[in-house]
């Protein structure tokens, strides 16, 4: 049986028609949230800067997208449904302290702290990152690999996915109010995936800690998969046995799979995925890659899976 959510966001609040219409729309409010794109992660104060090294990984060969696009124009529910309202919601939200709790079918379950992530070796890596509703952006994420995470609470034999449990905060996630999702939102991969080098455990962009509206101050970025599958602003962390639920495939299962690769082949049930339209740009004229050009590294994740159907 499915549960009631509520009523479906129109589509065109997902993908809002006047982003194409009018420019001065699409870059609108970046003046009025200059301060929250340069909020970091501890709250509304200077963005801290971060020390990190660069990396081998491939890259994309579009140029980054401006900073003041990636931090103005984004997919974060829980601040609310247009792409503008991460950045013109996302002041309030208070992330410090921050722990994130990890345990499930591991030998070492622990808790960890912000301060302690960073910690970590950082590198950045320039990934593209593709929403379902054929547009992407290339930035410059700062992390470390999820798997040296992982690593340390030892999973355990039963382990077979990872699963992601991001904040509720209602009195300062206005877009929790909305029954759109079942909230907290949940995210998952299977362990392969997760333990895979390329999947990153994100703590900045652009050479700062993550602003409060893309993600702060901890996400994962898997920049083979669809966007909304790199779970932003995480509390918990959970290696279990059985595909766990995530809250997108439960909200509609036949529009958004668990594992959500990108697949050119898989169109979503209300547009095409052959092409994608890269930002600043305003039509969709560009061939999608399959794997979002990552296939090199990991379709051999998949290999013997119909695609198709593990959409």
């Amino acid at each position: 049986m499915t549960k009631d959510l509520g009523p479906k966001i129109p589509s065109s609040e997902i993908t809002p028609r006047d982003v194409y219409l009018s420019r001065r729309r699409f870059m609108g409010g970046t003046l009025a949230v200059g301060a929250l794109a340069a909020s970091s992660a501890w709250g509304a104060t200077p963005a801290q800067a971060l020390t990190f090294s660069q990396t081998a990984f491939p890259k994309p060969a579009d140029a980054v997208t401006d900073r003041a696009l990636a931090t103005t124009y984004n997919n974060f529910y829980e601040f609310g449904t247009s792409k503008a309202d991460p950045a013109r919601n996302a002041g309030k939200f208070n992330t410090k302290p921050w722990t994130i709790e990890i345990g499930g079918e591991v030998a070492k379950p622990k808790t960890i702290g912000v301060e302690e992530l960073l910690k970590f070796d950082l590198e950045e890596r320039v990934y593209r990152l593709r929403c379902v509703e054929a547009w992407s952006m290339v930035i410059p994420w700062i992390g470390f690999p999820l798997l040296k995470l992982l690593a340390q609470v030892e999973p355990t034999s039963k382990a077979r996915y990872v699963k992601f449990t991001t904040a509720s905060k209602p009195d300062e996630m206005p877009g929790l109010s909305y029954r759109v999702l079942e909230w907290p939102y949940t995210e998952g991969l299977r362990l392969d995936e997760a333990m895979h080098p390329l999947t990153l455990l994100t703590l900045g962009m652009y050479g700062d800690v993550l602003p409060n509206q893309n993600g702060a101050p901890v996400r994962i970025v898997v920049p083979w998969k669809y966007g909304f599958k790199s779970a932003k602003s995480i509390v918990r962390i959970d290696l279990v046995a059985d595909e766990p639920k995530t809250a997108w495939n439960s909200a509609a299962s036949n529009e958004y799979g668990f594992y959500s690769n990108v697949n050119p082949a898989v169109d979503h049930p209300r547009w095409s995925q052959k092409r994608e339209r890269r930002l600043p740009g305003f039509f969709a004229n560009h061939d999608t890659e399959p794997f979002n050009g990552y296939g090199e590294q990991v379709a051999s994740l998949y290999a013997g899976m119909d695609l198709t159907k593990f959409y």
